[in-house]
Protein backbone atom coordinates (compact mmCIF):
# COMPACT_ATOMS: atom_id res chain seq x y z
CA UNK A 1 0.00 0.00 0.00
CA UNK A 2 2.93 2.32 0.72
CA UNK A 3 3.96 2.00 -2.90
CA UNK A 4 0.73 3.70 -4.09
CA UNK A 5 1.52 6.89 -2.19
CA UNK A 6 4.95 7.15 -3.79
CA UNK A 7 3.37 6.66 -7.21
CA UNK A 8 0.84 9.37 -6.38
CA UNK A 9 3.59 11.77 -5.32
CA UNK A 10 5.49 11.06 -8.51
CA UNK A 11 2.34 11.42 -10.59
CA UNK A 12 1.56 14.81 -9.05
CA UNK A 13 5.11 15.97 -9.75
CA UNK A 14 4.75 14.80 -13.37
CA UNK A 15 1.43 16.57 -13.97
CA UNK A 16 2.53 19.88 -12.45
CA UNK A 17 5.84 19.76 -14.31
CA UNK A 18 4.17 19.01 -17.64
CA UNK A 19 1.61 21.82 -17.31
CA UNK A 20 4.21 24.37 -16.25
CA UNK A 21 6.75 23.21 -18.83
CA UNK A 22 4.15 23.70 -21.56
CA UNK A 23 3.49 27.22 -20.31
CA UNK A 24 7.21 28.01 -20.01
CA UNK A 25 7.83 26.77 -23.55
CA UNK A 26 5.08 28.97 -24.99
CA UNK A 27 6.07 32.04 -23.00
CA UNK A 28 9.71 31.48 -23.86
CA UNK A 29 8.99 31.46 -27.58
CA UNK A 30 6.54 34.36 -27.35
CA UNK A 31 8.94 36.66 -25.50
CA UNK A 32 12.10 35.18 -27.06
CA UNK A 33 13.51 33.99 -23.74
CA UNK A 34 16.23 31.92 -25.32
CA UNK A 35 19.96 32.43 -25.96
CA UNK A 36 21.64 32.47 -29.34
CA UNK A 37 22.67 29.11 -30.77
CA UNK A 38 26.32 28.33 -30.04
CA UNK A 39 28.79 26.46 -32.23
CA UNK A 40 28.80 23.47 -29.87
CA UNK A 41 25.00 23.22 -29.73
CA UNK A 42 23.32 20.34 -31.54
CA UNK A 43 19.92 22.00 -32.04
CA UNK A 44 19.40 24.27 -35.05
CA UNK A 45 16.52 26.47 -33.92
CA UNK A 46 16.27 28.78 -30.88
CA UNK A 47 14.79 26.93 -27.90
CA UNK A 48 14.00 28.20 -24.36
CA UNK A 49 16.21 26.77 -21.60
CA UNK A 50 14.06 27.44 -18.54
CA UNK A 51 12.51 23.99 -18.11
CA UNK A 52 14.28 23.56 -14.78
CA UNK A 53 11.85 26.07 -13.24
CA UNK A 54 8.87 23.86 -14.10
CA UNK A 55 10.65 20.78 -12.73
CA UNK A 56 11.49 22.51 -9.47
CA UNK A 57 7.91 23.72 -8.91
CA UNK A 58 6.59 20.24 -9.72
CA UNK A 59 8.93 18.70 -7.15
CA UNK A 60 8.14 21.41 -4.59
CA UNK A 61 4.40 20.82 -5.06
CA UNK A 62 4.77 17.06 -4.56
CA UNK A 63 6.77 17.60 -1.36
CA UNK A 64 4.16 20.07 -0.10
CA UNK A 65 1.25 17.68 -0.65
CA UNK A 66 3.21 14.72 0.78
CA UNK A 67 3.90 16.70 3.96
CA UNK A 68 0.16 16.77 4.64
CA UNK A 69 -0.29 13.01 4.33
CA UNK A 70 0.00 10.88 7.48
CA UNK A 71 1.77 8.14 5.52
CA UNK A 72 4.82 10.42 5.19
CA UNK A 73 4.77 11.61 8.79
CA UNK A 74 8.14 10.06 9.64
CA UNK A 75 9.86 11.91 6.81
CA UNK A 76 8.58 15.33 7.86
CA UNK A 77 8.88 14.73 11.62
CA UNK A 78 12.35 16.30 11.36
CA UNK A 79 11.90 19.21 8.97
CA UNK A 80 15.58 20.22 8.97
CA UNK A 81 16.72 17.82 6.21
CA UNK A 82 13.60 18.58 4.13
CA UNK A 83 14.16 22.33 4.26
CA UNK A 84 17.84 21.75 3.48
CA UNK A 85 16.99 19.69 0.39
CA UNK A 86 14.46 22.20 -0.93
CA UNK A 87 16.69 25.16 -0.01
CA UNK A 88 19.64 23.60 -1.82
CA UNK A 89 17.43 22.89 -4.80
CA UNK A 90 16.30 26.53 -4.85
CA UNK A 91 19.91 27.74 -4.78
CA UNK A 92 20.82 25.45 -7.65
CA UNK A 93 17.81 26.48 -9.74
CA UNK A 94 18.55 30.19 -9.23
CA UNK A 95 22.18 29.70 -10.23
CA UNK A 96 21.15 27.61 -13.22
CA UNK A 97 18.59 30.15 -14.44
CA UNK A 98 21.11 32.98 -14.04
CA UNK A 99 23.66 30.98 -16.01
CA UNK A 100 21.14 30.17 -18.75
CA UNK A 101 20.31 33.87 -19.10
CA UNK A 102 23.60 35.66 -18.39
CA UNK A 103 26.20 32.89 -18.81
CA UNK A 104 27.93 33.02 -15.41
CA UNK A 105 31.63 32.26 -15.01
CA UNK A 106 32.54 28.81 -13.72
CA UNK A 107 33.88 30.10 -10.38
CA UNK A 108 30.50 31.60 -9.48
CA UNK A 109 28.66 28.43 -10.48
CA UNK A 110 31.04 26.21 -8.52
CA UNK A 111 30.75 28.40 -5.44
CA UNK A 112 26.95 28.16 -5.58
CA UNK A 113 27.12 24.38 -5.94
CA UNK A 114 29.41 24.10 -2.91
CA UNK A 115 27.07 26.28 -0.84
CA UNK A 116 24.08 24.14 -1.81
CA UNK A 117 25.92 20.90 -1.01
CA UNK A 118 27.23 22.38 2.26
CA UNK A 119 23.69 23.27 3.33
CA UNK A 120 22.65 19.64 2.89
CA UNK A 121 25.61 18.32 4.85
CA UNK A 122 25.08 20.89 7.60
CA UNK A 123 21.51 19.68 8.11
CA UNK A 124 22.55 16.06 8.44
CA UNK A 125 22.08 14.81 4.88
CA UNK A 126 25.60 13.48 4.65
CA UNK A 127 27.65 10.30 4.67
CA UNK A 128 28.28 9.05 8.20
CA UNK A 129 29.37 5.48 7.43
CA UNK A 130 30.68 3.52 4.49
CA UNK A 131 30.14 -0.27 4.22
CA UNK A 132 33.25 -2.43 3.94
CA UNK A 133 33.89 -6.15 4.08
CA UNK A 134 33.15 -7.26 7.62
CA UNK A 135 31.51 -4.07 8.86
CA UNK A 136 31.41 -0.34 8.33
CA UNK A 137 33.77 2.60 8.52
CA UNK A 138 32.45 5.38 10.73
CA UNK A 139 33.35 8.77 9.26
CA UNK A 140 34.16 11.77 11.39
CA UNK A 141 31.85 14.75 10.98
CA UNK A 142 34.57 16.71 9.17
CA UNK A 143 35.46 13.85 6.82
CA UNK A 144 31.82 13.06 6.16
CA UNK A 145 31.10 16.69 5.30
CA UNK A 146 34.00 16.94 2.83
CA UNK A 147 33.15 13.65 1.10
CA UNK A 148 29.46 14.59 0.94
CA UNK A 149 30.07 18.01 -0.60
CA UNK A 150 32.54 16.58 -3.08
CA UNK A 151 30.16 13.78 -4.11
CA UNK A 152 27.19 16.11 -4.60
CA UNK A 153 29.16 18.64 -6.65
CA UNK A 154 30.67 15.83 -8.71
CA UNK A 155 27.30 14.27 -9.54
CA UNK A 156 25.69 17.63 -10.36
CA UNK A 157 28.40 18.50 -12.86
CA UNK A 158 28.48 14.99 -14.32
CA UNK A 159 24.75 15.14 -15.07
CA UNK A 160 25.07 18.67 -16.43
CA UNK A 161 27.90 17.61 -18.76
CA UNK A 162 25.77 15.04 -20.61
CA UNK A 163 22.90 17.48 -21.12
CA UNK A 164 23.49 17.97 -24.84
CA UNK A 165 20.83 15.97 -26.68
CA UNK A 166 17.05 16.16 -26.63
CA UNK A 167 15.62 13.93 -23.90
CA UNK A 168 19.00 12.64 -22.76
CA UNK A 169 19.18 13.73 -19.11
CA UNK A 170 15.46 13.25 -18.44
CA UNK A 171 15.47 9.69 -19.83
CA UNK A 172 18.70 8.67 -18.11
CA UNK A 173 17.37 10.05 -14.82
CA UNK A 174 14.12 8.10 -15.19
CA UNK A 175 15.97 4.83 -15.76
CA UNK A 176 18.61 5.40 -13.10
CA UNK A 177 16.22 6.65 -10.42
CA UNK A 178 13.75 3.91 -11.29
CA UNK A 179 16.41 1.33 -10.48
CA UNK A 180 17.38 3.17 -7.32
CA UNK A 181 13.73 3.46 -6.25
CA UNK A 182 13.26 -0.31 -6.61
CA UNK A 183 16.39 -0.93 -4.58
CA UNK A 184 15.38 1.49 -1.81
CA UNK A 185 11.85 0.08 -1.70
CA UNK A 186 13.23 -3.42 -1.22
CA UNK A 187 15.29 -2.15 1.71
CA UNK A 188 12.20 -0.63 3.31
CA UNK A 189 10.09 -3.75 2.92
CA UNK A 190 12.75 -6.31 3.87
CA UNK A 191 14.45 -4.49 6.71
CA UNK A 192 13.44 -2.28 9.57
CA UNK A 193 11.93 0.82 7.99
CA UNK A 194 13.84 4.02 8.71
CA UNK A 195 13.08 7.60 7.87
CA UNK A 196 16.14 7.92 5.67
CA UNK A 197 15.00 5.07 3.48
CA UNK A 198 11.59 6.70 3.09
CA UNK A 199 13.21 10.05 2.34
CA UNK A 200 15.27 8.47 -0.42
CA UNK A 201 12.13 6.88 -1.83
CA UNK A 202 10.22 10.14 -1.83
CA UNK A 203 13.08 12.02 -3.51
CA UNK A 204 13.41 9.35 -6.19
CA UNK A 205 9.65 9.23 -6.79
CA UNK A 206 9.13 12.97 -7.23
CA UNK A 207 12.29 13.27 -9.35
CA UNK A 208 11.11 10.48 -11.66
CA UNK A 209 7.77 12.23 -11.89
CA UNK A 210 9.35 15.58 -12.79
CA UNK A 211 11.44 13.96 -15.52
CA UNK A 212 8.44 12.05 -16.89
CA UNK A 213 6.42 15.26 -17.02
CA UNK A 214 9.25 17.16 -18.69
CA UNK A 215 10.28 14.54 -21.26
CA UNK A 216 7.38 15.09 -23.74
CA UNK A 217 8.45 18.74 -24.14
CA UNK A 218 12.11 17.75 -24.35
CA UNK A 219 11.88 14.82 -26.80
CA UNK A 220 13.40 15.40 -30.22
CA UNK A 221 12.76 17.92 -31.66
CA UNK A 222 12.69 19.63 -28.27
CA UNK A 223 10.34 22.50 -27.55
CA UNK A 224 12.02 23.21 -24.22
CA UNK A 225 15.38 22.51 -22.58
CA UNK A 226 15.85 21.97 -18.84
CA UNK A 227 19.00 24.11 -18.95
CA UNK A 228 21.61 24.17 -16.19
CA UNK A 229 18.83 24.73 -13.66
CA UNK A 230 17.19 21.41 -14.51
CA UNK A 231 20.36 19.36 -15.07
CA UNK A 232 21.97 20.53 -11.82
CA UNK A 233 18.69 19.95 -9.98
CA UNK A 234 18.51 16.37 -11.27
CA UNK A 235 22.12 15.76 -10.21
CA UNK A 236 21.54 17.29 -6.78
CA UNK A 237 18.51 15.13 -6.01
CA UNK A 238 20.10 11.96 -7.39
CA UNK A 239 23.12 12.49 -5.15
CA UNK A 240 20.93 13.35 -2.17
CA UNK A 241 18.81 10.20 -2.43
CA UNK A 242 21.92 8.03 -2.79
CA UNK A 243 23.60 9.65 0.21
CA UNK A 244 20.44 9.28 2.29
CA UNK A 245 20.66 5.53 1.82
CA UNK A 246 24.42 4.95 1.69
CA UNK A 247 25.28 6.99 4.74
CA UNK A 248 22.73 5.30 6.97
CA UNK A 249 22.79 1.70 5.71
CA UNK A 250 22.85 -1.15 8.23
CA UNK A 251 24.80 -4.11 6.87
CA UNK A 252 23.08 -6.52 9.26
CA UNK A 253 19.69 -5.52 7.89
CA UNK A 254 20.88 -6.06 4.33
CA UNK A 255 21.57 -9.76 4.71
CA UNK A 256 18.29 -10.81 3.10
CA UNK A 257 20.31 -13.10 0.84
CA UNK A 258 23.43 -15.12 1.40
CA UNK A 259 25.38 -13.00 -1.04
CA UNK A 260 27.84 -10.35 0.01
CA UNK A 261 27.25 -8.13 -3.02
CA UNK A 262 23.88 -6.67 -1.88
CA UNK A 263 25.59 -5.13 1.14
CA UNK A 264 27.59 -2.93 -1.21
CA UNK A 265 24.73 -2.00 -3.54
CA UNK A 266 24.36 1.38 -1.74
CA UNK A 267 27.80 2.27 -3.12
CA UNK A 268 27.80 0.23 -6.33
CA UNK A 269 24.39 1.28 -7.63
CA UNK A 270 24.90 5.07 -7.51
CA UNK A 271 28.27 4.64 -9.21
CA UNK A 272 26.82 2.23 -11.76
CA UNK A 273 23.88 4.38 -12.81
CA UNK A 274 26.20 7.37 -13.11
CA UNK A 275 29.00 5.57 -14.94
CA UNK A 276 28.35 7.29 -18.28
CA UNK A 277 28.00 10.84 -16.86
CA UNK A 278 31.03 10.32 -14.61
CA UNK A 279 33.08 8.96 -17.52
CA UNK A 280 32.13 11.93 -19.69
CA UNK A 281 32.98 14.30 -16.83
CA UNK A 282 36.38 12.69 -16.22
CA UNK A 283 37.31 12.71 -19.91
CA UNK A 284 36.26 16.35 -20.25
CA UNK A 285 38.32 17.45 -17.23
CA UNK A 286 41.38 15.55 -18.46
CA UNK A 287 40.98 16.87 -22.00
CA UNK A 288 40.68 20.50 -20.93
CA UNK A 289 43.46 20.42 -18.35
CA UNK A 290 45.79 18.82 -20.88
CA UNK A 291 44.98 21.66 -23.29
CA UNK A 292 45.73 24.24 -20.58
CA UNK A 293 42.08 25.33 -20.27
CA UNK A 294 39.68 25.65 -17.37
CA UNK A 295 38.10 22.29 -16.46
CA UNK A 296 34.69 23.97 -16.79
CA UNK A 297 35.30 25.55 -20.20
CA UNK A 298 32.88 24.43 -22.90
CA UNK A 299 33.77 22.35 -25.94
CA UNK A 300 32.18 20.02 -28.48
CA UNK A 301 33.90 16.78 -27.54
CA UNK A 302 31.50 15.20 -25.07
CA UNK A 303 30.40 11.60 -25.53
CA UNK A 304 27.10 12.60 -27.12
CA UNK A 305 28.98 14.78 -29.60
CA UNK A 306 31.24 11.86 -30.47
CA UNK A 307 28.23 9.62 -31.09
CA UNK A 308 26.87 12.18 -33.55
CA UNK A 309 30.27 12.46 -35.23
CA UNK A 310 30.38 8.67 -35.57
CA UNK A 311 27.23 8.81 -37.67
CA UNK A 312 24.37 8.37 -35.17
CA UNK A 313 21.41 10.72 -35.47
CA UNK A 314 19.88 12.37 -32.39
CA UNK A 315 17.33 9.76 -31.32
CA UNK A 316 19.58 6.67 -31.82
CA UNK A 317 22.35 8.43 -29.87
CA UNK A 318 19.96 9.09 -26.98
CA UNK A 319 18.68 5.51 -27.05
CA UNK A 320 22.26 4.25 -26.83
CA UNK A 321 22.75 6.26 -23.63
CA UNK A 322 19.49 4.83 -22.32
CA UNK A 323 20.67 1.30 -23.12
CA UNK A 324 24.01 1.66 -21.36
CA UNK A 325 22.28 3.06 -18.27
CA UNK A 326 19.60 0.35 -18.24
CA UNK A 327 22.08 -2.51 -18.62
CA UNK A 328 24.25 -1.40 -15.71
CA UNK A 329 21.30 -0.43 -13.47
CA UNK A 330 19.33 -3.63 -14.02
CA UNK A 331 22.50 -5.69 -13.73
CA UNK A 332 23.19 -4.29 -10.27
CA UNK A 333 19.62 -5.01 -9.17
CA UNK A 334 19.94 -8.63 -10.30
CA UNK A 335 22.57 -9.19 -7.61
CA UNK A 336 19.81 -8.76 -5.03
CA UNK A 337 17.65 -11.57 -6.41
CA UNK A 338 19.95 -14.10 -8.09
CA UNK A 339 23.41 -15.58 -7.79
CA UNK A 340 26.17 -13.15 -8.68
CA UNK A 341 27.03 -15.05 -11.86
CA UNK A 342 23.68 -14.11 -13.43
CA UNK A 343 24.15 -10.44 -12.72
CA UNK A 344 27.67 -10.50 -14.13
CA UNK A 345 26.51 -12.43 -17.19
CA UNK A 346 23.66 -9.99 -17.84
CA UNK A 347 26.00 -7.00 -17.61
CA UNK A 348 28.63 -8.56 -19.89
CA UNK A 349 26.13 -9.59 -22.57
CA UNK A 350 24.33 -6.26 -22.33
CA UNK A 351 27.53 -4.26 -22.64
CA UNK A 352 28.61 -6.31 -25.67
CA UNK A 353 25.29 -5.62 -27.38
CA UNK A 354 25.43 -1.92 -26.50
CA UNK A 355 28.98 -1.71 -27.81
CA UNK A 356 27.94 -3.32 -31.08
CA UNK A 357 25.14 -0.78 -31.59
CA UNK A 358 27.43 2.07 -30.54
CA UNK A 359 30.11 1.13 -33.08
CA UNK A 360 27.66 0.15 -35.85
CA UNK A 361 28.14 3.38 -37.88
CA UNK A 362 31.90 2.83 -37.94
CA UNK A 363 31.39 -0.71 -39.19
CA UNK A 364 29.03 0.49 -41.91
CA UNK A 365 31.43 3.29 -42.84
CA UNK A 366 34.34 0.89 -43.19
CA UNK A 367 32.19 -1.43 -45.28
CA UNK A 368 31.24 1.41 -47.62
CA UNK A 369 34.83 2.58 -47.85
CA UNK A 370 35.99 -0.94 -48.68
CA UNK A 371 33.30 -1.27 -51.37
CA UNK A 372 34.29 2.06 -52.91
CA UNK A 373 37.96 1.16 -52.87
CA UNK A 374 37.24 -2.25 -54.38
CA UNK A 375 35.08 -0.69 -57.08
CA UNK A 376 37.80 1.85 -57.83
CA UNK A 377 40.38 -0.88 -58.05
CA UNK A 378 38.16 -2.88 -60.44
CA UNK A 379 37.60 0.17 -62.63
CA UNK A 380 41.33 0.91 -62.75
CA UNK A 381 42.09 -2.69 -63.64
CA UNK A 382 39.44 -2.66 -66.37
CA UNK A 383 40.82 0.57 -67.79
CA UNK A 384 44.36 -0.77 -67.73
CA UNK A 385 43.30 -4.01 -69.41
CA UNK A 386 41.35 -2.22 -72.14
CA UNK A 387 44.34 -0.02 -72.86
CA UNK A 388 46.28 -3.10 -73.94
CA UNK A 389 43.39 -4.97 -75.55
CA UNK A 390 44.32 -5.57 -79.26
CA UNK A 391 40.70 -5.40 -80.43
CA UNK A 392 40.14 -2.06 -78.65
CA UNK A 393 43.41 -0.77 -80.08
CA UNK A 394 42.40 -1.82 -83.62
CA UNK A 395 39.00 -0.18 -83.18
CA UNK A 396 40.67 2.99 -81.97
CA UNK A 397 43.04 3.01 -84.94
CA UNK A 398 40.15 2.47 -87.33
CA UNK A 399 38.22 5.34 -85.83
CA UNK A 400 41.30 7.52 -86.08
CA UNK A 401 41.75 6.82 -89.81
CA UNK A 402 38.04 7.37 -90.56
CA UNK A 403 37.88 10.73 -88.96
CA UNK A 404 40.22 12.60 -91.35
CA UNK A 405 38.43 11.04 -94.34
CA UNK A 406 35.10 12.48 -93.16
CA UNK A 407 36.67 15.84 -92.51
CA UNK A 408 38.25 15.83 -95.96
CA UNK A 409 34.97 15.01 -97.62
Amino acid sequence: MRFIFYVAAGGLSAVVTFVLATAVARLGMKYRLYPAIRDRDVHKRPTPRLGGIAMFIGILTAFGVASQLPQFHLIFAKPGPIFAILGSALIIVLIGVADDIWDLDWVTKLAGQIIAAGLLAWQGVQLTTLPIVGGVVVLSSYTGLIITVFAIVLVMNAINFIDGLDGLVAGVAIIANGAFFIYSYILVTRSAAAEYFNLALLISAVLIGACVGFLPLNWHPAKLFMGDAGALLVGLLMATSAISVTGQVDLAALQFTKQLVPAFIPILLPLAILIIPLLDFALAIFRRLRAGKSPFSADRKHLHHRLLDMGHSDIPAVLIFYSWTAVVSIGCLLFMFFDAIWGVLFIIVGLVICTAFTLAPLTRRKSVEASVQLASADNDAEAAASRFDPLDEAAYDAASTDTPTKEAS
